[in-house]
This record gives C-alpha cells, sequence and structure tokens, in this order.
C-alpha cells in the first residue's frame, strides 16, 4: 500500500501510531519534498509544530530501518514564488501532484485538502479529530486538586503553585530537574492532544513561543531564542466562582445591569481578574443578555452560549467591527494592552455595548493613568462607569467615575474652573482620584496622598497609635519634598523652598527669574511635574515671599521727574506715564538701568509690590535718585 501524507498527517502524529497498531505495517510512505520543506521553514521560524513534524518523520525513518515499512523521499522542493503562494495552495498542489503521480492513496487531517483531492478523483484518508479514549497528558502527573500552575524548565526542578488565590505557595515538586528531552516529549505530546482533541487548539505560536488550550488547561511552551532555555508553563482552575461568592455581588450586578454598562476589573497578576471576570459574564448570561467575549489568547471559562472571539486577522479592531454586526449586550474584553485594545474598548462603550475590561494594574490610580494616556480625558467617565478593584481574589474596592466642572483640589484658587474627572470610593464616599487638563497635560491628581493606617477617629485611639499615622504623615511628606525639590531643581540654579499647604498642596518658591522656564509654555512643564509627584504645586517668585527691608513712606500719588508718578497699594507698584502711553521704555533709577516694559493703554506700568525690581525700585528711591523713562 502506497501512502502519501501531507504536512498536516505529520504534524498529526498519528501515522506512527497508526503503524505500531498494525493497520499500515509493511506499507511504502512516500514523503513529497514539500512537505519537508514546509517543516523545515516552520521549524526555522521556532514554532513548534515545525519539531513536532521533523519528529514524526524521523519516528518514520526509525520503523523503515526496523524493516516495518518502506519509507522514500519524492517530489520537487517548492520555489521562493511557490512558497509566497503557500497560503494560496501552491504547495499542497505539489503534494497532491505527488499522490497522482505514485497513483498513491492521499493521507490529510486538514479537510479542505481531503475535499480538494476527492474532486481530482485521488483515493483519500482523512484523520478525523479524536474526540474520545484520550490518555491522561504526560504532563497531569504534575498535578494535584490543589495546583493551580505548573513550571517546568530545562535543568531546572519542577515546581508548581499550590493552594488558594488567597493563599498560595510555591512548592517543590520533585529534586531531580528535568532533561530537555523530556520537555520535548512533553511539548510533542501536549500539541498532538491540541491538534486532535476538539477542545484542544494552538491559540498563539510565534518564533520560539507556542500557547495551547486544552479544555481548562492554558499551556504555554517556550524555547531558544525566545527564552534561555525550554520551559513549559501549565495554568487551570481548581475551582469554579459564582458572582454571588463576592462580598460586593449586589453593588456590581446593580451597577452592570441599572448603571450605565462600562466596568474596569482592576488587579495584580495572580488576584483574580480572570476569575471575576468569569462570573461577570456567567451571570450576565443567566441573566437573559447576549454576551461575547474579546481574548488574545482565550482563556476564560465560560458556558458554550456564550463566544469567545479572538483577534481577527490579528486586529482587535477587525473583531469589533464584527462584534457591531452580531449586536451583543455585553463584551467581556480580556484583556487590554495594547493602545489599540484600549481605543477598542472606548469606541465599543459609545457605540453603545455594555462593556467589562480587565486590565492589569495595582490599583484604579494606575488603571486609570492607563486610559487616560490613550483617550481624551473628557469621554472616560462616558466609558468607564466602575471600576472594580481585586486583591486576593476578593473585590478590595469598588469606585464610581463621574464627570463635573469644578477648580481641581490641590490645585491654586485663582486657577479657571475645568472639567474633571472624578473618581470617587462607593464605600467611604470620598474623591480619591481627579482627572483634568492642565495646558497640554492630562493631570492625575490622587487625593488624600497620606492616609492613617486605620479609619477610627483619633479620640478613639491610644495616644501612642495617634503618634503612630502623625510620624509616617511626616516622613512621606519629606520624602514629597526632596523629589519637588529635585524636579523643580531642574530648572533653576537657585535654591528652591518648599511650602506645604495641605496633604495634597504646596507651594514652591524660586529665583524671579526662573519662574517662566518652571511652569513652562502652557504650563506644560509644572503640569508634568504634578502628574509626578501627586501633589498640586504653585509656583511663586522668591520676590513675593520676601518682605521689604525698608517700608517706603510714599504717599499714595507720588509726583517724580519728567512727567513719572509712582503709585503703591497694598498689592501692586504702578508707574504712571501717561505721556508714553502704548510706547516700549527703559526704566531708570538715576543714571542706572533697571528694566524695560510696555506702557499700557492706560498710561501704566504694572509691577508686583513684592517683587524684586519693585524693591529695588523703591530702594532707590529712599536714596533719593529720580525714577525715569527713556522710550526705546
Amino acid at each position: 500500500m502506497k501512502l502519501v501524507p501531507d504536512t498536516s498527517a505529520v504534524i498529526d502524529g498519528r501515522i506512527t501510531s497508526m503503524i505500531q497498531t498494525g493497520e499500515y505495517t509493511g506499507a511504502h510512505i512516500i514523503i513529497p519534498e514539500a512537505v519537508v520543506a514546509e517543516l523545515e521553514a516552520q521549524a526555522n521560524q521556532g514554532r513548534e509544530i515545525g519539531f513536532l513534524g521533523l519528529n514524526e518523520l524521523q519516528a518514520l525513518c526509525r520503523l523503515s530501518e526496523e524493516g516495518t515499512i518502506q519509507i522514500s523521499y519524492v517530489g520537487e522542493r517548492p520555489t521562493l514564488e511557490q512558497v509566497k503562494l503557500a497560503s494560496g495552495g501552491e504547495i499542497d498542489a505539489l503534494i497532491r501532484k505527488v499522490a497522482i503521480e505514485h497513483d498513491a492513496t492521499f493521507i490529510t487531517s486538514d479537510m479542505v485538502q481531503a475535499e480538494v483531492a476527492k474532486a481530482k478523483g485521488i483515493a483519500v484518508i482523512y484523520l478525523r479529530p479524536q474526540v474520545e479514549n484520550f490518555t491522561p497528558l504526560g504532563i497531569d502527573q504534575f498535578f494535584d486538586e490543589h495546583t493551580i500552575a505548573v513550571y517546568l524548565k530545562d535543568r531546572v526542578s519542577p515546581v508548581a503553585k499550590k493552594g488558594s488565590i488567597k493563599d498560595m505557595k510555591l512548592v517543590r515538586i520533585r529534586e531531580q530537574p528535568s532533561s530537555e528531552y523530556e520537555l520535548k516529549g512533553l511539548a510533542q505530546e501536549i500539541l498532538e492532544r491540541a491538534k486532535r482533541d476538539p477542545d484542544g487548539f494552538i491559540e498563539l505560536e510565534k518564533r520560539g513561543v507556542t500557547v495551547v488550550q486544552i479544555g481548562t488547561m492554558r499551556i504555554a511552551i517556550t524555547r531558544r531564542p525566545f527564552s534561555d532555555g525550554m520551559e513549559i508553563t501549565a495554568v487551570r482552575p481548581i475551582v469554579t466562582v459564582t458572582l454571588e461568592d463576592y462580598k460586593k455581588a449586589e453593588l456590581i450586578k446593580n451597577r452592570l445591569v441599572d448603571e450605565p454598562r462600562g466596568l474596569l476589573i482592576v488587579g495584580p497578576p495572580g488576584s483574580g481578574k480572570t476569575t471575576f471576570a468569569q462570573s461577570v459574564a456567567t451571570y450576565l448570561s443567566d441573566s437573559g443578555y447576549v454576551v461575547k467575549t474579546m481574548e488574545a489568547p482565550r482563556e476564560l471559562q465560560v458556558p458554550d452560549n456564550i463566544t469567545q472571539y479572538t483577534a481577527l486577522e490579528g486586529s482587535m479592531v477587525n473583531t469589533a467591527d464584527l462584534l457591531l454586526l452580531v449586536r451583543p449586550d455585553f463584551v467581556i474584553f480580556d484583556e487590554l494592552r495594547k493602545n489599540e485594545d484600549f481605543e477598542v474598548f472606548s469606541d465599543m462603550r459609545l457605540a453603545g455595548v455594555g462593556m467589562v475590561g480587565v486590565v492589569h494594574a495595582i490599583g484604579a490610580i494606575e488603571a486609570i493613568q492607563r486610559f487616560s494616556d490613550r483617550i481624551d480625558f473628557g469621554v472616560i467617565p462616558q466609558v468607564i462607569t466602575t471600576i472594580a478593584c481585586l486583591k486576593e481574589g476578593e473585590i478590595s474596592n469598588v469606585y464610581d467615575v463621574r464627570f463635573t466642572i469644578k477648580v481641581p483640589e490641590g490645585m491654586p484658587s485663582e486657577l479657571d474652573s475645568r472639567p474633571v474627572t472624578l473618581i470617587r470610593n462607593i464605600d467611604t464616599g470620598k474623591v480619591d482620584l481627579e482627572i483634568f487638563k492642565y495646558g497640554p497635560e492630562t493631570v492625575v491628581m490622587p487625593q488624600n496622598v497620606i492616609k492613617h493606617s486605620n479609619d477610627l477617629p483619633v479620640t478613639d485611639v491610644p495616644q501612642s497609635d495617634v503618634a503612630k499615622p502623625e510620624m509616617e504623615k511626616s516622613t512621606q511628606w519629606q520624602i514629597l519634598e526632596i523629589e519637588i525639590e529635585r524636579e523643580i531643581g531642574r530648572f533653576t540654579d537657585g535654591t528652591v523652598e518648599v511650602e506645604r499647604l495641605s496633604d495634597t498642596k504646596a507651594v514652591v518658591y524660586i529665583d524671579d527669574k526662573d519662574v517662566p522656564a518652571a511652569i513652562g509654555k502652557g504650563g506644560k512643564n509644572i503640569a508634568a511635574i504634578v502628574n509626578k509627584v501627586g501633589v498640586g504645586i504653585d509656583i511663586r517668585p522668591k520676590g513675593e515671599r520676601e518682605k521689604p527691608r525698608d517700608t517706603p513712606q510714599v504717599e499714595s500719588d507720588t509726583v517724580q521727574g519728567n512727567g513719572v508718578r509712582i503709585k503703591i497699594d497694598k498689592k501692586n507698584l504702578t508707574i504712571i506715564a501717561l505721556d508714553q502711553t502704548g510706547k516700549i521704555v527703559d526704566v531708570f533709577a538715576g543714571k542706572e538701568y533697571l528694566f524695560t516694559a510696555t506702557v499700557n493703554e492706560a498710561g501704566e506700568i504694572l509691577l508686583a509690590k513684592n517683587s524684586t525690581i519693585s524693591q529695588e525700585m523703591i530702594r532707590r528711591y529712599n536714596e533719593g535718585e529720580a525714577i525715569r523713562l527713556r522710550p526705546v
């Protein structure tokens, strides 16, 4: 019997199994060179299926050496042009050509290939996906009922995470290190199962990386050059959690159903975000909503009636276009990483789709900062209405996102009212975060930066316990002060004096001449510093802080020579020169030049009374020197 396998049949790995069971003993296996070329190309790209196929060919060669079968390599090696047209079926055509020329039976696990071969009158054996009678995988030996994840690496003893999300420990499974040979065998078995099992699929495959999903188990296989050695990481859920199992379940339910539907699930890796997202998806589906997911890779364990979508042609934008045609009530987006993901999430939410997003972040502040860098802060309250923070498998905090017009907290009171996005802790009722525009910068301003170690009133706490938060507050402010001095110091060579007004606001005094540079064009520099240190900063010249050394005994309207008059009130020193209206003039005290200014339409030059230049003018006046102006 002559058999010509295509690339899919070789990768499948069942040919050697069938030969060993006696089904094809004595057969003549004809391997087209096009199959070898395709497997070689895949292996050179670091794709695990390429190595899997080459291992299968080596196994066939060993069976040939034993005399069990006969094997030969025939046909043409694909040209560069045929390789480029591989997606159009050029290489498949070369493989079928070999079967026709040798009057052989064509064997494949690719349904399209099988149908094309039948259309050409070729005898075909189609290897259908195996649906039952699977033996346990080799990697299953490392799992027990308490194991969450297993980590296997070449030359390293296997370890596993065991316990629960709240109480998780990393334990060594055995002393003997894993070998590359052992890991290659496990990887081959995993890939063969993924190809045959209807519940298994290869989620991601790139140079040196393969991610496989088999049932509830997600397995990542890495090898050189991506990693410094071969490694297999397998993760599986050990418990099924419903939304009712969470303490703040009713609050989340109300936010999803009764409120505008934009929920953001936030937490660091391993905090239980995916498990919570699964419970939300299941609850919404059971409540009569049409629910879909967007995942790359797909790892949510949800009921079959919830369709899981991945990136269409490598782009979530294409997936979003499809979903808008499908018209789901809710979409679970797990998880937002790239700029494109945040934009897609925003667009779909603004289109009216209920969105539940998962983001890696320590807390609400970091999550909102990731959004503010990618979408306009003004639309954040329309995109995100609720933030749920996860910690150790529980909902630690829930935040309400709202929009208002006000002067931002921690900023100078003279600042104009502007749009501000408020992030309010639902449990405490306090605003923990404000987002607003300051010049061209988007500022994410934390409120209550320095918090007490408990929520009891000070009168109910022993004195020794009261002193501790105060000490912590002082220490934290000292750290903030040093950071502010360092940041502002980049714009001045003089000293930087920081004066604390509150936990969220400070005044910084620097040399008069350096104030414009520290503020920056349109407030760009100071906004960036505020965003970095998380405290409102008001930049002021030192001249405003220094008290006049000699307070002049000057009448409110003092006449000088050359038609110049000087008026002094509580805030300003005004030079009045009506005959120089609209002109640019040099100002002199006696014979010494002081500064250049423009006389306004009212015939005045206004100066801050406590500024350095005003103090110099007053000193010169007290010494009897005349103030005079000279047009430039």
